[in-house]
């Protein structure tokens, strides 16, 4: 086990499950469910339909899209 802190956009995670009430792999498969799509597109359509915060929004993106590049 690791003891190493999270770096990066899933550094947001814990706290965006707490206060949307949604685990991670369900706002992440919302993401791929739009895919294709252009970044800010994304992270408009989570502030928008499920009033994410732009922080928490833009992390989940970064993550979803630099996960499908590698």
């Amino acid at each position: 086990m690791s003891t190493e802190p999270v770096k990066g956009p899933a550094s947001y995670f814990p706290s965006i499950e707490k206060k949307y009430g949604r685990p991670i792999d369900e706002w992440q498969q919302i993401v791929r469910d739009r895919l294709p799509a252009k970044h800010m597109d994304l992270v408009s359509m989570l502030k928008a339909e499920h009033g994410m915060g732009h922080g928490h929004a833009n992390a989940i993106v970064v993550h979803v899209l630099s996960a499908g590049k590698g």
